[in-house]
């Protein structure tokens, strides 16, 4: 066996007894806000919690993080290859780790955002799963969240940390917001305040009832690879694209997304919306490969 990796692993527990909850940050190296959301937490939890036992791992991928990029220094993402292995590459081992600690917890929160790649609409995301239990309590941590889009998708994608908690019966959501730098403080807000109504809405810390507000969007689509990101809107060749949306917008099937500028001539190759919805995510790096995602649209049904 290689030489075990070691991780940040802060481990908060009450005197009174209470669920025990999982947040992640750092899944990918160069998804920074959460990382700075749970540097926050650690100084509220260490007054606050009043039940229960609250751990954070705020850089799961510590190899992704001094690349500065998604992946570790083997090229593996660890959202894919979850639940690892403790005797292969360093990707492959961070996720053995917070796969072990997924096993258990009562509950886990996957904090995200589309680093350098991407640029996210704020949402709050769980796989949709077929113990209905299970299922009511990812929706009830997801509108904790309080994001403004609520979105559940395929319960067979593998390979993720939710993937993990699916196995384990662990009530699990992800959220995402943002992506490319400069550090966004709304978004380091918007996770810190959620995190922590997820846990008063557990009764784990005090504080004022819930006011819980509807979200703007709700939308629970089980087709196969619906969260799958990387697979939206490809590219049609490699070149320069240059976007003509933003995050937000709604767009109809036909309008024009964006200019790809072949990288042979620099002929211009138009991209249309593919389908009607919400503009989920653009791309944020001009330089594309053919096939790469140019972003995504969210069809706005239940």
């Amino acid at each position: 066996m290689k030489e075990k990796l070691q991780t940040e692993l802060y481990d908060y527990q009450a005197a009174a007894d209470g669920p025990t909850v999982l947040i992640l940050a750092g899944v990918h190296g160069d998804e920074y806000e959460p990382m700075l959301a749970l540097a926050r937490l650690r100084q509220l939890l260490e007054n606050k919690l009043q039940k229960g036992r609250v751990k954070l791992m705020p850089v799961v991928n510590k190899s992704a993080f001094q690349q500065g990029q998604r992946c570790g220094e083997d090229g593996l993402d660890l959202a894919r290859v979850c639940p690892g292995d403790l005797d292969g590459s360093t990707t492959l081992r961070y996720a053995a780790l917070v796969s072990e600690q997924i096993a258990s917890v009562d509950y886990l929160i996957d904090l995200h955002t589309g680093g350098q790649l991407f640029d996210l609409y704020p949402l709050s995301g769980y796989m949709l799963h077929t113990d209905v239990a299970i299922l009511e309590k990812q929706r009830r941590m997801a509108k904790c969240f309080g994001l403004p889009l609520i979105w559940g998708t395929d319960p067979y994608l593998d390979g993720r940390t939710l993937s993990v908690a699916r196995d384990h019966q662990v009530p699990a959501i992800y959220v995402e917001y943002g992506g490319p730098g400069p550090i966004r403080t709304e978004v380091v807000e918007a996770y810190l305040q959620g995190c922590m109504q997820v846990l008063q809405d557990l009764e784990m810390i005090e504080g004022a009832a819930l006011l819980l507000k509807e979200p703007d969007y709700w939308v629970e689509d089980d087709d196969l690879g619906a969260g799958y990101l990387q697979g939206k809107m490809q590219s049609p060749v490699e070149g320069i694209f240059e976007g003509r949306v933003q995050v937000g917008d709604q767009v109809k099937k036909g309008d024009l997304w964006g200019i790809v500028y072949a990288s042979t001539d620099f002929e211009p190759q138009e991209v249309f919306a593919d389908t009607d919805g919400l503009v989920l995510f653009t791309r944020a790096v001009p330089k594309v490969k053919a096939a790469d995602s140019l972003g995504g649209i969210l069809p706005l049904k239940r």
